[in-house]
């Protein structure tokens, strides 16, 4: 079987792809000289890949805040948390099971 080597921005995680309607893959080439056209297209929900190359592929999605994983209460969430270990409020786990435990499994 071979196996695909597929990279995802952290600005678009994978899940996020399974909301598109339509898909087309188009050339760098063809990108750059009809970009407005295909950020429209991606604006109504089509997935645009830009093939770059042989082996280099992009994919066209738009952003929204809900996208954008450090804002400002990511920010606040994350001092919080370092407060917390300087304060010594962490719980520490040295085996696997401790680990099976926390999470659930």
């Amino acid at each position: 079987m071979k196996e695909a080597n597929v990279k995802f921005s952290i600005f678009a995680p994978y899940w996020y792809t399974f909301k598109f309607k339509d898909m087309k893959i188009i050339s760098s080439r063809e990108f750059r000289q009809n970009q407005r056209l295909y950020f429209e297209r991606a604006d109504k929900g089509e997935q645009i890949i830009v093939q770059r190359g042989k082996d280099k592929a992009y994919a066209l999605t738009p952003v929204n805040e809900d996208d954008i994983y450090f804002n400002a209460g990511m920010v606040e969430r994350i001092k919080e948390s370092i407060k917390q270990v300087e304060e010594g409020k962490v719980k520490r786990i040295s085996t696997p099971e401790g680990i099976s435990d926390l999470l659930g499994l």
